[in-house]
């Protein structure tokens, strides 16, 4: 009997150590391991930035991510194990992996935990990517019952909390694909794969699959709130550039203008009508026919002189968007130097029945040639701003074989995701690399994470004109911003509007309503756009002055102009402090869980709350204003305490404006183009109740000489209870910024609850960049 229960013990205690006696290896960045035939590895990046990799025992791993260009700091950590969890703690946050199961769990420094991934989650399925032997990888994760989460890029399903759903991440037209989410608990997760990846959230748990991966890969940030996260995103990925101040105005353009003269005609009209204008696009065939696709070079008859034209738009004081795809057909210079050094993909793209095919976008020395053919044949002319169309890219005639193409990086299956990443980076460093004196614009339809650094503004597509599609419009740019990129904008009225020809197009109520409702949302996203084929969308297309079409529209376009100093300033804040223009109310109000869900309202940088008309026939709409704030009706002044909801009328030259109290707002002058007045008689609104602060950023608005400190910042400080404004001393210079310049203060109040009534204590002060107290 003795005998028998030593025997049991000693099988026991031999069970144990089999079980628990795992080991694992301190490394440089954090610890790894080998658990359940699994390589596992735990880097911190950062005190905040933790990088988890995992693949199968006996694989070598040797990745370069194309999103992250962070590299990892050296982060003092305490390392500790108990009970078979090793514990790693930096001073912002807690990581533990557990050494029988693989599993890798978060918390914060006060142990709460944040975020885990599942015991045994991680899975590798052996595969055939084209010939290569490899994997499909999948990890599972679990999240609290109610947690909401943002992010996941830009989809269509109309839905701002991503949980319940399951989406197929893979880009195409209308659907940016970011496999990145964040959450109210204040992290995020970027999974660093770029191949098609189902991310799955249902009752069992949360996943990422991703079609083809040599590892598992991802990255976790400990941001503490919306703006942490994302501000965690930026380093881990890049910051956004400033882009140029008049690509904050408003820009004109149509699918297509055939000729030059056409163009040309366009801004000449909005200047005889004097409606604000700065940029105006030309769409695509200005190479001529569809055999000659994308030859970067003016068909001589439709384009002949277009040297002239390009002066022409710039003496108008104007500025020229020009289309660019990825793809050539067979005739053009492009494809047949492409084709000879084995650098296109092959594939269909746009246009149907044409033979394009994309090049490698892949290739850094096909970026080169790419780049090449671009600036001779168009940026040498002095063109301002790139549309990057088909981004995505187009794909024609999909055949599974497709995805096995080569590329330099590997089979277009493993990088299908990233093509708007690389083709982004290529005109973007090599335009910076070529010129320093125009700041670079992309216009791109896709994006994929880290593409804010190429200063890339994507736009959502070739999106339906419906009241439907517009009102998806707004949890798609929501949450493209939480997912860290901060320049989004869309077709004003949608691109398809062709079921609106036959009651007279431009002049059919039903479009002229939908038309400018979307206008009024499009003056508080980051960059104004009218675009769309079958409708031409010009202004004066919808009538003349004192046609409500035409004049509503007018209203909304100087009031853009009106915002520019905010707007820049804001701008300015992205780049410099990793800020966001677009921002849910969860970005703004953490503590007000009734705005989470919130899919119909957004915050238009700190000060402006707005609720678009997405209803047709709308004569009132229910704004939800967030609790923690004091808020002013923007048209009235009338004042309401946040926390609920109010009914406001909506008649056609009203969308819902709310302006937060303690907010400051630099209010610009009437202008006909961006740059046409200094900014040396800026209205200054406060909005009392509140304490606020406002820096209003000046520079030469274009160029980088803003990278080298040629730029100023002038702080205002609005102490509620002292009724007192501080203007501090202005800090930095540049060439030409203004000296001493006039500063019209206004206090905004209400005046029988009716119009926006502006302080008749109003006071105008000379300013001349020293500190000065002004009560009011």
């Amino acid at each position: 009997m003795y005998l028998k229960h030593r025997l049991l013990l000693g099988t026991f205690f031999l069970f144990s150590l089999q079980a628990f006696a795992q080991s694992y290896q301190r490394t440089s960045l954090g610890v790894k391991a080998t658990i359940q035939s699994m390589n596992v590895e735990v880097q911190f990046y950062s005190p905040r930035i933790v990088r988890v990799l995992k693949s199968p025992e006996g694989v070598a791993v040797k990745r370069e991510s194309l999103s992250v260009i962070k590299l990892p700091q050296q982060v003092p950590l305490t390392v500790s194990e108990q009970n078979n969890i090793v514990t790693l703690k930096s001073e912002l946050s807690v990581v533990q992996l557990n050494l029988s199961t693989g599993k890798v769990a978060f918390a914060d420094l006060s142990a709460s935990p944040l975020f885990t991934e599942k015991d045994y989650g991680a899975q590798f399925t052996p595969i055939k990517d084209a010939d290569n032997a490899t994997y499909a990888v999948r990890q599972a994760f679990l999240l609290n019952k109610d947690e909401v989460i943002y992010g996941l890029g830009q989809q269509q399903n109309g839905k701002l909390n991503q949980r319940g759903q399951k989406v197929y991440l893979k880009q195409e037209n209308t659907r940016v694909c970011i496999p990145f989410f964040q959450s109210v608990k204040g992290y995020g997760i970027f999974w660093d794969n770029y191949s098609p990846t189902t991310f799955s959230d249902n009752v069992q748990e949360t996943s990422f699959d991703s079609e083809v991966g040599t590892c598992l890969d991802y990255y976790f940030m400990y941001g503490g709130s919306a703006d942490g996260v994302v501000a965690q995103m930026r380093d881990l990925t890049g910051q956004a550039p400033m882009m140029p101040m008049w690509v904050y105005g408003f820009s004109q353009s149509r699918e297509r203008y055939k000729t030059q003269f056409e163009l040309m005609d366009v801004v000449k009209k909005y200047r005889a009508l004097k409606i604000p204008l700065d940029g105006i696009v030309q769409d695509w065939q200005y190479w001529g026919k569809d055999n000659n696709w994308n030859a970067m070079s003016f068909d001589s008859t439709t384009f002949p002189r277009p040297q002239n034209m390009v002066d022409s738009v710039h003496n108008l004081k104007a500025h020229l968007f020009i289309v660019s795809w990825p793809g050539f057909a067979p005739q053009t210079k492009q494809y047949q130097e492409f084709k000879s050094k084995n650098m296109l993909i092959n594939f269909d793209t746009w246009p149907p029945n044409a033979n394009t095919k994309p090049y490698d976008v892949y290739n850094p020395q096909a970026r080169d040639i790419y780049w090449s053919y671009l600036n001779k044949g168009v940026f040498s002319l002095g063109i301002d701003a790139w549309w990057l169309d088909s981004t995505e890219p187009d794909h024609i005639n999909i055949k599974e074989r497709d995805y096995d193409q080569p590329t330099f990086l590997g089979t277009y299956r493993s990088v299908h995701n990233a093509f708007p990443l690389m083709h982004t980076k290529g005109v973007y460093d090599h335009q910076r690399a070529t010129s320093s004196a125009k700041r670079v614009i992309l216009l791109t339809r896709s994006a994929f994470a880290g593409q804010q650094r190429y200063s890339a503004n994507t736009w959502s597509g070739d999106v339906s004109s419906n009241w439907p599609t517009f009102k998806r419009q707004i949890p798609a740019a929501v949450n493209f911003s939480l997912t860290g990129l901060p320049y989004w904008n869309a077709d004003i009225g949608g691109f398809f509007a062709g079921s609106f020809v036959k009651g007279g197009g431009a002049k059919n109520p039903d479009f002229q309503e939908l038309y400018v409702r979307w206008m009024q949302f499009a003056t508080f996203t980051p960059m104004m756009r009218s675009h769309g084929t079958d409708i031409p969308r010009e202004i004066y297309q919808f009538g003349t002055r004192g046609d409500w079409a035409f004049d509503v529209q007018e209203k909304f376009i100087n009031m853009r102009y009106h915002l520019l100093p905010y707007l820049y300033s804001t701008a300015w804040n992205v780049t410099h402090n990793a800020g966001s223009i677009i921002r849910s109310l969860y970005s703004s109000f953490g503590a007000d869980k009734q705005g989470y869900e919130n899919n119909t309202e957004f915050m238009f940088g700190p000060s402006f709350l707005v609720s678009p008309v997405t209803e047709k026939g709308s004569k009132t709409q229910s704004v939800y204003l967030p609790a923690g704030a004091t808020w002013f009706n923007f048209w009235t002044g009338e004042k309401y305490e946040g926390g609920k909801s109010i009914n406001q009328e909506t008649p056609i030259e009203i969308v819902p404006l709310y302006v937060k109290a303690g907010s400051i707002i630099p209010w610009g002058p009437e202008v006909q183009y961006a740059a046409e007045k200094k900014w040396d008689n800026l209205e200054i609104r406060i909005y009392a109740g509140a304490n606020g602060e406002f820096t209003l950023y000046e520079d030469e608005g274009d160029n980088y000489n803003y990278e080298k400190g040629a730029y100023t910042e002038t702080t205002f400080k609005w102490d509620d209870a002292q009724r007192s404004l501080t203007i501090l001393d202005k800090k930095g210079s540049f060439k030409g910024m203004i000296g001493g310049r006039k500063f019209n203060l206004v206090l905004v109040k209400t005046k029988n609850g009716a119009g926006n009534q502006l302080s008749k204590a109003a006071k105008v002060i000379t300013y001349k960049g020293k500190q000065q107290v002004v009560k009011l």
